[in-house]
């Protein structure tokens, strides 16, 4: 723990943020699942600093958009909103638990301007079609399902970044089609290596060319059975 705040520069503000985060997290996940990893060192390296390491290679210091779709218990957009505060962020989570969670974590680390949105994006994309200027997802599924979920919320010339496992390169591979489809093409991958030797993790930065097509994203269950 002690190294992911020293290695991050946490403030005293962020530290007491942090820790709030932690203590919720594992108090609500004794009611229901939230994350199968609760051991302190762990969720800092693991959710925190794997989450944080966006804010390395992109800049979020402006008054960004951010967009997080399938949050879960709120990675990576919570810690991200800690550590800039500045960030718009709308996160759109499907699961009602889970939302409630994070409200009870926006209500007692007073984050401002955070929009929780109980929805599948298929279906919230009817509002926020092109709104955003970066649009995120963190061990969502692969990435050709992924990019049909996400891109059509970005806004043309924003990006989609999509944090992923030593898997990348198929995933990427077996996604042209939908680069195509979706007029957008990677512009960066970036390496790190999370503390304590627990892996190598990879961000990728996408860039969206034109406005998407009004057909998607399609159903769930089209993705899922035929993906782009």
């Amino acid at each position: 723990m002690e190294q992911v705040i020293s290695s991050l520069k946490f403030s005293l503000l962020e530290k007491e943020q942090f820790n709030q985060y932690y203590e919720l997290l594992v108090e609500e996940n004794k009611k229901y699942n939230l994350t199968n990893i609760t051991e302190i060192n762990e969720v800092y390296i693991k959710h925190f600093y794997d989450s944080l390491m966006m804010g390395k290679f992109v800049d979020l210091t402006n008054d960004v958009s951010l967009c997080d779709i399938g949050s879960g218990a709120g990675f990576p957009s919570i810690p991200l909103k800690i550590k800039y505060p500045n960030l718009k962020v709308t996160i759109i989570e499907p699961t009602q638990k889970r939302i409630n969670f994070l409200k009870l974590v926006c209500e007692k680390l007073n984050l401002k301007d955070v929009t929780l949105i109980c929805d599948r994006a298929e279906t919230a994309i009817i509002n926020y079609r092109e709104k955003f200027d970066i649009v995120t997802a963190r061990a969502v599924s692969n990435l050709s399902m992924l990019l049909e979920l996400t891109i059509p919320f970005v806004k043309v010339n924003g990006m989609m970044v999509a944090y992923k496992g030593q898997a990348y390169n198929e995933e990427i591979e077996n996604a042209k089609l939908a680069f195509e489809k979706l007029k957008s093409k990677v512009i960066y991958i970036h390496k790190y290596e999370l503390i304590n030797e627990l892996g190598s993790r990879y961000l990728i930065e996408i860039k969206k060319n034109e406005k998407t097509n009004i057909k998607y994203p399609r159903r769930f269950a089209e993705i899922k059975k035929k993906p782009l």
